[in-house]
């Protein structure tokens, strides 16, 4: 079963949840479901996690990454920079609050793709459409960026660029994943706060 496949299969239980459960009462479903199957996982509403680990070491303050695993498993582990909503209270969060920012992209991941591609498609069925999922979740950041290495006598410009940003991601990974929780609060705190500022914000 392939990627699209089982996000239908997926966005089907999705609109039977919906369909059961009522959304708050300053919300709304906009998207028609024809439409809403179309957006499936794509250029425009997904992005690898290569691209995601380039965010994270730019330090892009245009990018929101929302983490939908339990709190426990965000604890654990998280990519920097992440919010966690988890997935099962994400019905009842306020999305209008948490994605309607200005020149603000939003990344959804989970474990993997089936929460991630549940809730692009909530927001995007919302008109929430600087939105998209990270492809293959925290499952594929940690094969891809936290495994990579390099093998062999010769590595393009583009290669050793790539091999850069996954090497500079995983070391800031691992270090924020090895603070105790109430400094991994701190450091994101403080990077908030930075990015404020060079953004021309207040606190």
């Amino acid at each position: 079963m392939n990627t699209r496949e089982k996000f239908s299969v997926g966005m089907l239980g999705f609109g039977l949840i919906l369909a059961l459960l009522p959304l708050p009462s300053n919300s709304s479903f906009l998207m028609k479901p024809a439409t809403l199957k179309a957006a499936a996982p794509g250029e425009n509403t997904s992005v690898t996690v290569d691209q995601v680990a380039r965010f994270v070491v730019s330090e892009d303050s245009t990018v929101q990454l929302i983490d939908l695993r339990p709190q426990a498993e965000f604890s654990k582990a998280n990519i920097p920079g992440s919010i966690n909503i988890p997935y099962g209270g994400l019905l009842n969060y306020d999305l209008n609050k948490l994605l309607n920012k200005p020149g603000i992209r939003s990344i959804f991941y989970a474990s993997d793709d089936l929460q991630s591609n549940d809730a692009c498609a909530l927001a995007q069925g919302r008109k929430f459409t600087n939105t998209c999922a990270m492809r293959g979740g925290l499952n594929e950041w940690l094969t891809t960026v936290m495994n990579s290495s390099f093998t062999g006598e010769k590595i393009s410009a583009r290669e050793n660029a790539l091999f850069e940003t996954r090497t500079r991601a995983r070391q800031m990974f691992t270090e924020i994943n090895s603070l105790p929780d109430s400094l991994k609060l701190k450091y994101s705190a403080a990077k908030r706060s930075a990015a404020k500022k060079l953004d021309g914000g207040c606190e």
